[in-house]
């Protein structure tokens, strides 16, 4: 919602593993928030925390809420829950309701939503970590697939 907590912890694993799969500059990558309050914010500092204990830096990361060209710019937007979806969906042109996914859905085939931590203890950002780097590993191994396949 404000790009402070799943959003850019997301992204940062996300890059990680574009980088360990050789897929850095394939791929743009970038998060965003529904909301605008927290624009120009660094991360929150417990996401920042739990992705520096997993080798990942988000720190020079700042929240930017999504802008209608965001809907032409990426093939793929990613939701983190139901309700940052109906948001996404209610901004977008009909004509790109089709690049919206619900996160957990897209990568896991799960229908659930990634929990937003901001009101809890460290615990609920490792395992919000856990779940987006499920979900980012799975997601890195299918467009290097799709990115490794001969054209033609």
């Amino acid at each position: 919602m404000g790009n402070i907590c799943r959003s850019p912890l997301a992204e940062g694993i996300f890059r990680d593993g574009l980088a360990q799969a050789q897929l850095t500059g394939l791929v743009e990558v970038d998060s965003a928030g529904t909301g605008n309050w927290r624009q120009g914010d660094a991360p929150d500092v417990r996401s920042v925390e739990t992705a520096a204990m997993h080798g990942i830096d988000i720190s020079g990361q700042r929240a930017r809420q999504l802008t209608a060209e965001d809907f032409d710019r990426f093939d793929l937007i990613f939701a983190m829950d139901r309700s940052n979806e109906a948001t996404m969906r209610a901004r977008a042109p009909s004509a790109r309701h089709d690049r919206i996914f619900l996160f957990l859905d897209h990568t896991l085939g799960s229908r659930a939503d990634v929990p937003d931590p901001y009101y809890g203890g460290a615990d609920g950002f490792e395992d919000v970590f856990q779940l987006l780097r499920a979900g980012c590993t799975e997601l890195v191994s299918r467009l290097g697939r799709e990115l490794r396949q001969p054209s033609g």
